[in-house]
């Protein structure tokens, strides 16, 4: 499934395209994401953990930026991983895409997901809803840490995200889809919603 975001952070698209290209500093800001491994070539082992009900999952798996394209500010990283249970798998292929808005930065993250097994479980609507609390929380993180950074040549992550708790991701995605259920039946019909 395909999905797709969009937010912008106060800071020149020369510094957010550096910091985004430190993974070890931008892994804190994903919800429920640690690294665990640099093999110092563009290869992260990471661990991801996702609580939403009476469900969680504990993935391990493998990042890398696969490409990354300066000029057009255009970066493509891809992670895959495993339940640790066995319960699963996903896959995900992420294209960040930093243009100079009005005032900073409007970053435009697209996300092509397959999930299988427990994760599959909950549906597009469902797992999109999540993946848009999710990204708001790491754009709090990311523009925070890129205001707070030092002024040495690297960020020092500050703060990281908050964890990924199901309950408040539960309440906020609940949030979005009746705001959703809402606008197609009482506004305009707008093909974008």
């Amino acid at each position: 499934m395909i999905l797709q975001n969009e937010f912008e952070v106060a800071a020149p698209v020369e510094k957010v395209w550096a910091y985004f290209l430190d993974v070890p500093n931008l892994a804190p800001c994903l919800p429920g994401a640690s690294l665990v491994g640099d093999d110092g070539n563009g290869r992260y082992d990471g661990k991801v953990v996702a609580a939403l009900g009476p469900v969680k999952l504990n993935f391990s798996g493998v990042a890398e930026i696969v490409s990354a394209d300066e000029t057009a500010h255009r970066m493509v990283l891809h992670a895959a991983g495993s339940e640790d249970r066995g319960r699963g798998e996903a896959a995900m292929t992420i294209t960040a895409t930093m243009l100079s808005s009005g005032r900073g930065t409007t970053v435009k993250v697209d996300q092509d997901l397959t999930v299988s097994g427990a994760a599959a479980q909950f549906g597009r609507g469902l797992i999109a809803d999540v993946t848009g609390v999710l990204m708001g929380s790491f754009a709090d993180c990311v523009q925070y840490n890129i205001d707070n950074q030092g002024s040495g040549g690297t960020a020092t992550a500050i703060r990281a995200a908050a964890p990924a708790s199901g309950l408040a991701i539960g309440l906020r995605a609940a949030i979005a889809a009746l705001k959703r259920v809402w606008a197609r039946f009482f506004l305009p019909y707008d093909r974008n919603r």
